[in-house]
């Protein structure tokens, strides 16, 4: 097949969940025997506009302009829509422009359309603007679409519940079980002499990390010897810095900024827990890393973590800190190497990336099949 994938952000030039999705999933696929291209928005006025990298073949179109925290490229929908030659076209994420483009090029054209939703919500956006959008354009957005991947049962539900009427295949997340595994060494980058619980993720509103520091606050206490790394960048790293250092915490909270992909395997080792208070996700990338590790994790009340937690952690409903803070407590005092080992099977038995890239690469396929007749 010849693959277009449309993709705001990839991986390394930016990290997330997400980016590292499209990356990987472009590596694999091409090493599968496909032709991938990767349409992107580009980050570092220093990177080419074309590159061959991993087997694929990455275009980057600089930012026209900004909306909301969302880079906009006319070239990058000019491109979309003047594309010829390709099988099946593969948008990420309802979120951006690029994608609606994709979605109005389908309605005129031939070319089938897939988009993987990888979580209904911006980050980086009021919720109520986005519920606008859902119930309009980003709606309409995903009818255009042959197929919508999404990575949960109840992500499917909510797609239709809220008029997606569009093939829905629900295609888990998956990782890579080799890499992120209990076995190996620990991380030089956090002292493992106390506990340690490790926040991973964009320093945004919508990730919620300053819950995460007033939940460590009630317990440092109990544990003199806790201590929270804090790995990701974003907007509001000034202000939860100058939070910390407010408390006195500096000694506990530590910021440890982006952390290449190739060192996470050792982050997640070390800590004793990973700590996700998001208001809104997809099926996030962290929390399968820390239980493919053995991990325990404590995360949001969210529909789609709800059953990973009650295996091999804990949820508490978004913005009770003092509902994080027990959650927390209790893994800390409890053997977590049981909840650890459960974390363990339950990734290997649902969520093995290679399965991901199998099952995916199948639908776009049977895309095309359908498209020729064949």
């Amino acid at each position: 097949m010849r693959i277009l994938r449309v993709a705001q952000k990839v991986y390394p030039e930016v990290k997330g969940g997400g980016p590292y999705h499209v990356h990987a999933m472009s590596r694999g696929q091409a090493a599968m025997g496909h032709d991938v291209t990767v349409l992107t928005v580009r980050r570092d006025e220093t990177a080419p506009r074309r590159e061959e990298r991993d087997g694929y073949t990455v275009v980057r179109f600089d930012p026209t302009t900004n909306l909301l925290g969302n880079d906009i490229s006319v070239g990058l929908a000019r491109e979309v829509w003047d594309a010829e030659g390709f099988d099946v076209v593969h948008a990420h994420s309802h979120l951006y422009f690029a994608t609606n483009v994709a979605a109005l090029k389908r309605r005129f054209g031939e070319t089938p359309l897939a988009i993987t939703n990888h979580g209904l919500y911006s980050q980086s956006a009021p919720r109520w603007l986005f519920e606008v959008y859902l119930s309009t354009l980003g709606r309409w957005t995903f009818n255009q679409a042959d197929v919508v991947f999404t990575y949960t049962e109840q992500e499917r539900d909510v797609l239709s519940e809220r008029g997606v009427r569009s093939t829905i295949e629900v295609v888990r997340n998956g990782i890579d079980i080799e890499r992120f595994t209990p076995e190996g060494s620990g991380s030089d980058l956090i002292d493992s002499g106390g506990k340690t619980i490790l926040f991973v993720g964009r320093l945004v509103d919508g990730k919620r990390p300053g819950d995460a520091i007033e939940a460590v606050m009630r317990l440092v206490d109990r544990y003199p010897s806790l201590s929270l790394a804090i790995i990701g960048d974003g907007p509001l790293k000034d202000h939860l810095e100058g939070k910390v250092a407010q408390a006195g915490l500096e000694e506990t909270v530590e910021f440890l900024g982006q952390v290449e992909y190739e060192g996470m395997p050792e982050l997640y080792r070390t800590g004793d827990l990973l700590v996700l208070p998001s208001e809104s996700e997809g099926f996030p990338r962290t929390v399968m890393e820390a239980l493919a590790s053995a991990t325990p994790v404590v995360t949001s009340d969210l529909a789609q973590l709800r059953s990973v937690a009650s295996k091999a952690g804990l949820s508490v409903s978004v913005g009770d800190v003092e509902g994080y803070a027990k959650a927390i407590d209790n893994i800390l005092c409890e053997d977590s190497n049981r909840r650890g080992a459960r974390g363990r099977e339950l990734i290997e038995e649902n969520y093995d990336w290679e399965r991901t890239v199998r099952k995916t690469t199948e639908i776009l396929e049977g895309l095309t099949q359908d498209a020729t007749g064949s």
